[in-house]
């Protein structure tokens, strides 16, 4: 363990005041126990930073799992609605921001983390079909026989935006279904949708798919997840020190592996 962990409270606390600008520096939370609801897009980086964060921090992470959005009872603006434990959330940037004009989230306290691409899979072992173009995409659209995506931010991108800017909105929605607080690899690996699109960082853990690869750039959407400290969380100073240490660079190195790209710092006044 380095020095750099063993900053005395006041130092830390002060740290803890600029979150909201993603700080180069890491600071350590008070060892106490944080609730954290993150949702899908940075659940893999999450596991691995909160289990070095322990660590390090000798406090202990509790991790809920939950859609960014969606109407589903484990859905996270749900979840905060019903005021369970919680002093950090992670979500897709504009789910956090409704959170934070409601006063759910301390404003100011938004930090962007990790910046999230959607990719498309199939089924281990099925033909790998030509997404490469925007012309190619269309066509595998509409040759699919059927097709999923999720009810949160990539799949709301996919339903209302992506199908029309192909013109396929009307022959794929026939076929297609948004797939509630579920992975959508988990629906393509069990045979029930033949093509899914999620979030790359989303689809990456599931096991029996083939991920195609992402979306061509003119028709990709690039989903910043960020964290936000809690309104009614008793350990809002700890909270702030969690962010901390997720923005920093530190971090980078799980996010990357978990299919984002760690957000791009702000410079410090």
């Amino acid at each position: 363990m380095t020095l750099e962990w063993l900053l005395p409270l006041p130092v830390l606390l002060a740290a803890c005041q600029t979150t909201a600008t993603r700080p180069a520096e890491t600071a350590v939370a008070p060892a106490q126990t944080l609730h954290v609801l993150t949702s899908g897009g940075f659940t893999s980086a999450f596991k691995a930073l909160s289990t070095h964060y322990e660590h390090v921090s000798g406090g202990k992470v509790v991790a809920g799992y939950g859609p960014s959005m969606g109407d589903t009872p484990n859905a996270i603006p749900q979840r905060l609605t019903r005021r369970e434990p919680a002093d950090v959330v992670i979500l897709a940037r504009s789910a956090l921001d409704k959170l934070a004009a409601s006063g759910a989230i301390v404003a100011g306290s938004e930090v962007d983390l990790g910046l999230s691409k959607i990719a498309v899979a199939v089924k281990a072992g099925a033909p790998t079909p030509d997404i490469s173009t925007p012309d190619a995409l269309r066509a595998t659209l509409l040759n699919a026989k059927s097709v999923a995506w999720s009810d949160s931010a990539s799949g709301v991108y996919i339903q209302s935006v992506l199908l029309q800017k192909l013109g396929v909105a009307d022959q794929v929605r026939a076929k297609g279904r948004m797939i509630p607080a579920a992975p959508v690899g988990e629906i393509v690996a069990h045979g029930d949708a033949e093509i899914g699109f999620q979030q790359l960082s989303e689809l990456k853990p599931i096991k029996g798919i083939r991920i195609v690869g992402l979306l061509p750039d003119s028709l990709q959407k690039v989903t910043p997840f960020s964290a936000g400290v809690v309104s009614y969380s008793p350990n809002q100073a700890g909270a702030r020190a969690l962010i901390t240490y997720l923005s920093s660079s530190k971090a980078d190195a799980s996010i990357r592996a978990s299919g984002l790209e760690p957000a791009p710092r702000k410079a410090q006044p």
